[in-house]
């Protein structure tokens, strides 16, 4: 009896087990890369925090298919363009999700920094646009409908999904496979407390210098300012914020929002008065923990 006990757990956590499975986005040539003896760390303390990432992945976390709602989101976890907080502002919104019976896809994306990347400012959008191209191309395999994926981004993450939301369609500069060739338009973008601009007194300066270099040009600066690219293909965007934000300027998500206005692209942004920059899901604050409801009602009503 014990024996039988014993398998039965077995059985139950490999099967456990199976409802999370990573992937590696490109085949074996990763385009603007470089062999170096620099490898991946992965610093484990209250957060687990990645950094030098030389080969990106989706980690995929799926609703039973009883509840699917055919929706799936990518998320860029943040860490300011120097580390990714993957579990804090990734694997936990992806548990989130699927509790709503969407599918989510953790990017763990190249970061600038890597001594791996032959032009590193390039490296996280074009993960960012094959993450896209890939899950939408597996659609049917997550019971995702390809016309409901999704970018979500926190901070330098968020940068990293508005730059996907206005510049999905940028060329590609290596030869491109079949799976390239898909749309790399997000079908809706998911915003929290994001880096928007790279040129004003109000940006992230840790994230302009880690992904551009602390001399980097002024057309640089330009064209990964995202709130000079939107147009009115841009998707509908959800936007979070808080107003005693120090770190990365509310004004960051209220110029945003302006201009998606300006171009008649649907946005809805929340600015709370309080809980400063990098709270995740904000576990435990009673006021601040509501914007994920304010989220489930707008993903419910696209």
């Amino acid at each position: 009896m014990r024996l039988f006990f014993l398998w039965f757990c077995f059985i139950g956590l490999n099967m456990g087990h199976a409802q999370v499975k990573t992937i590696e986005i490109w085949d074996s040539n990763i385009p603007n890369s470089q062999e170096t003896e620099q490898e991946e760390v992965v610093e484990k303390t209250d957060i687990t925090r990645i950094t030098l990432v030389k080969t990106p992945t989706l980690q995929i976390f799926l609703p039973a298919k009883k509840s699917a709602t055919g929706q799936g989101v990518i998320i860029c976890p943040g860490g300011g363009y120097r580390s990714l907080s993957y579990d804090w502002e990734g694997t936990d919104v992806a548990k989130w999700f699927n509790s709503k019976g969407i599918a989510a896809f953790v990017l763990k994306s190249r970061l600038p920094l890597s001594k791996s990347l032959k032009v590193p400012h390039k490296a996280p959008l074009q993960d960012a646009q094959r993450a896209m191209r890939w899950v939408r191309y597996h659609a049917a395999e997550f019971n995702i409908k390809p016309d409901q994926i999704g970018i979500m981004g926190f901070s330098a993450g968020g940068h990293l999904a508005g730059t996907l939301s206005t510049q999905f369609n940028k060329q590609n500069e290596f030869e491109e496979q079949p799976l390239d060739t898909i749309s790399a338009r997000p079908d809706f973008s998911i915003l929290i407390y994001p880096v928007v601009t790279l040129k004003h007194d109000y940006t992230h300066k840790g994230s302009r210098n880690n992904l551009l270099g602390k001399d980097a040009d002024e057309n640089l600066k330009h064209q990964y300012s995202n709130e000079l690219h939107v147009t009115e293909n841009s998707p509908p965007t959800f936007i979070v914020h808080s107003g005693d934000d120090k770190a990365v300027p509310v004004e960051n998500s209220l110029q945003l929002y302006k201009v998606l206005n300006n171009h008649g692209v649907k946005a809805e942004l929340h600015v709370y008065p309080f809980g400063g920059h990098g709270y995740g899901l904000a576990v435990g604050n009673a006021y601040l923990e509501t914007w994920t409801d304010r989220l489930h009602v707008w993903l419910s009503n696209l």
